[in-house]
């Protein structure tokens, strides 16, 4: 007679949404935007983008490889949707001609699209579920949506609407500040908590770059795209490296305390 053996619980691949989490996350919006500009206004936009997305597709196959959260490939990997993300919502509109009216809610639409299916094969759409290959697949499919979607209604607001880039930043910022309150009172679930702040950070994000970068013609500071998107990398390689640094620690008391 044989006795099977309970299988250890799978780990789950993303960060628990903390603070420090929110604010990697905002970085690598402004960084992903003001990077996404300089490499297309300096160098050929063709084989920029497609040399993006071939790296973005290869960080995102190592992220899938590994078996538990790591947290610089993980961060690496939001990096390269940050900037594939831009690329993507700035090549609909500027090669195709498509205003960002319209694909805005085409975004929103595959977003919800990619959630319906989420939900409907999986069950829920929390990200502490996110603990194997096709959960993870739904996960980052949403992610690259939020990114894009966020792109694209960054810009509605502060060129189409003429918000404004520091405007629509606040806008976004008070929407942020409206999910919060409304968690706070339980009022949204956690789970579309996170979603809806998820996307609106993009565009708090975005719109926060390009009016550090863009030049005062354009209703910015003028510091160039270059320094903001090195300014950016650094900050973000600094925050995770802080949170590599607090959760070492906190690994090394709770091993004294049950050692």
């Amino acid at each position: 007679m044989t006795t099977s053996t309970p299988q250890s619980p799978r780990a789950v691949k993303v960060p628990e949404p903390t603070t420090s989490f929110w604010v990697i996350k905002v970085l690598t919006t402004g960084m992903g935007e003001a990077l996404s500009d300089f490499l297309v206004t300096r160098f050929d936009p063709v084989p920029v983008v497609l040399t993006t997305a071939v790296l973005f597709v290869i960080v995102l196959a190592v992220q899938f490889r590994a078996r538990r959260y790591r947290r610089w490939l993980y961060w690496g990997t939001v990096a390269m949707v940050g900037v594939f993300g831009t690329m993507v919502a700035d090549v609909v509109h500027v090669a195709f001609g498509i205003p960002y009216a319209v694909s805005t809610p085409v975004f929103l639409v595959a977003l919800l699209a990619v959630f319906a299916a989420w939900r409907r094969v999986e069950g829920t759409l929390d990200v502490h579920t996110v603990d194997r290959p096709r959960r993870e697949a739904f996960y980052w499919a949403a992610v690259v949506a939020t990114f894009a979607l966020g792109t694209s209604a960054g810009d509605l607001a502060a060129a189409t609407l003429h918000l404004g880039y520091f405007t629509a930043a606040l806008v976004f910022i008070a929407a942020m500040a409206v999910v919060i309150g409304l968690r706070l009172s339980r009022v949204l679930g956690a789970v579309a908590a996170f979603w809806t702040a998820y996307v609106l950070t993009r565009p708090v994000g975005a719109s926060l770059a390009d009016w550090l970068a863009l030049p005062p013609a354009r209703g910015g500071l003028g510091l160039g795209t270059d320094m903001v998107s090195g300014v950016a990398i650094v900050a973000i390689v600094v925050a995770v490296g802080v949170t590599a640094v607090s959760a070492r620690r906190a690994g090394d008391r709770v091993a004294l305390r049950t050692s």
